[in-house]
């Protein structure tokens, strides 16, 4: 299921984000969250209904618990896809398809004429997964990371 983010959310993504990203940014995550951009989360039951590798709220009952999320700052007539994380034990799953499939169907919706985002030159991973995505390199980016080269992806929405 994908749902739009919940500050109780706040300690699970991170926990994610710590995991996921080499270069973490916790203060996007937080003021996103907030409502400075566009969360949504996904969450993953597993075969007894509960949500697999997360802790049940004793006190709500709450299955409910992310597993993944995406980050989006929509600005002009462009969404930029700031963050997609996976729980590790989760990943390979389609679940960061389904993610990125809901952000861009929403913005393309709300008449944004494309969305944007950065890879590091040298993650195979990351690249094959947007270009399976329909995006494709717009610009090289030097020294964009701590440790590299970016690249500049887009898409068009419209």
């Amino acid at each position: 299921m994908i749902r739009p983010a919940r500050p109780a959310d706040r300690p699970r993504l991170r926990a994610i984000q710590t995991v996921s990203l080499a270069e973490p940014w916790p203060e996007l995550l937080e003021t996103a969250v907030d409502g400075a951009g566009v969360v949504r989360v996904v969450t993953a039951p597993d075969a007894s209904g509960t949500t697999a590798d997360t802790a049940v709220d004793a006190a709500s009952g709450d299955t409910d618990q992310p597993v993944g999320y995406a980050v989006a700052l929509p600005k002009d007539e462009a969404a930029y896809l700031a963050e997609i994380a996976v729980a590790p034990a989760h990943r390979r799953q389609g679940h960061g398809s389904h993610l990125l499939g809901d952000l861009l169907a929403g913005f393309a919706a709300e008449g944004f004429e494309r969305a944007w985002l950065t890879v590091r030159v040298d993650d195979r991973g990351a690249r094959a997964f947007y270009e399976t995505h329909d995006f494709r390199v717009r610009a090289l980016l030097p020294h964009h990371y701590e440790d590299g080269d970016g690249l500049e992806l887009v898409r068009p929405l419209q």
